[in-house]
């Protein structure tokens, strides 16, 4: 039995049916095709399926569609409508803050969660709030560069 559901999804007014045990990182990617949101490992252990819901870093493996419902919701693709880099995105590629690239889009997201509410975090801050997030190629140390340097151009200031 589907249910309706409505919410804005990238800045776009969306109506859809879901059935009731549909996740909503299902939901974003079979029936929105919005494939940047990644399924890892489905026990929000790895957070490749971070999204933002209503301006917070939420695993979306790990929550039903229904409770979505009436949210606004930003996947990676969100980030750069226009097609500019978000200046996140921007700062895991000068700073090689990737390399298969799996985990790039929720650790972004997370990225920018954690600027938001801490503008001055610090590179502990940073690992800390990188946690849930796992790479199995980097060892960490350029993500956590390419977040200070994420985090300076969000805020306007020449990363050093």
């Amino acid at each position: 039995m589907a249910i309706p559901i409505r919410l804005t999804v990238n800045g776009r007014a969306v109506d859809a049916q879901v059935e009731p045990h549909t996740l909503l990182v299902q939901f974003l990617r079979e029936q929105l095709r919005l494939t940047g949101t990644h399924v890892g490992c489905d026990t929000a252990q790895c957070g490749a399926c971070t999204v933002h819901m209503d301006g917070r870093a939420v695993k979306s493996c790990n929550m039903l569609a229904l409770q979505a419902d009436g949210a606004s919701i930003t996947t990676i693709e969100g980030l750069a409508p226009e097609g500019q880099l978000h200046p996140m995105q921007e700062a895991f590629r000068n700073c090689h803050g990737l390399q298969c690239g799996f985990c790039t889009p929720g650790m972004v997201m997370s990225a920018i969660a954690l600027v938001k509410q801490q503008p001055n975090a610090d590179a502990a801050a940073i690992r800390e709030q990188l946690d849930g997030n796992l790479c199995r190629c980097t060892g960490y140390h350029n993500i956590v560069r390419a977040v200070q340097e994420g985090q300076s151009a969000m805020h306007g200031v020449s990363a050093e």
